[in-house]
């Protein structure tokens, strides 16, 4: 899907409506249409950037803030119990919309949205041996 048929990027133009939580020259945040709490909002870019691999560093840095900025704003009017930022890339982690953005998820005791995962340990010297691979892809 290119920019143009982007659903997030004709929000951004004004194209599709939204309620509009906040708005600058590089962000924007609107209440999500399928919340799984109310509230869940989405922090999103203005230009278009698929995904966490293709946001330019100082739009991502500004997403960061926003989506703190937002994230406080649902805790105060909500008065949830807790709240998620989750972010995925890829259809393989659950991204659905090919358009970066960070959903601001509203939370509460038994509200029975699963956010857990079966995590194992590592087997002995695997830890060590990713760890050694990812920093050298730092470099």
């Amino acid at each position: 899907m290119g920019a143009g048929s982007c659903i997030f990027c004709q929000i951004v133009e004004g194209k599709i409506p939204s309620a509009k939580l906040y708005e600058d020259d590089l962000v924007i945040s609107f209440l999500d249409i399928n919340p799984i709490n109310p509230g869940h909002s989405l922090v999103v870019p203005k230009k278009h950037a698929a995904t966490i691999f293709d946001i330019d560093d100082d739009v991502l840095a500004k997403c960061a803030v926003v989506a703190a900025r937002v994230a406080r704003a649902i805790r105060s009017a909500t008065g949830c119990e807790g709240l998620n930022v989750l972010q995925n890339n890829f259809r393989s982690a659950g991204q659905l919309i090919d358009h970066f953005h960070i959903h601001l998820i509203p939370r509460y005791e038994g509200d029975g949205f699963l956010t857990s995962w079966p995590g194992t340990p590592y087997p002995e010297g695997q830890m060590e041996e990713m760890k050694n691979k990812i920093v050298a892809h730092l470099k």
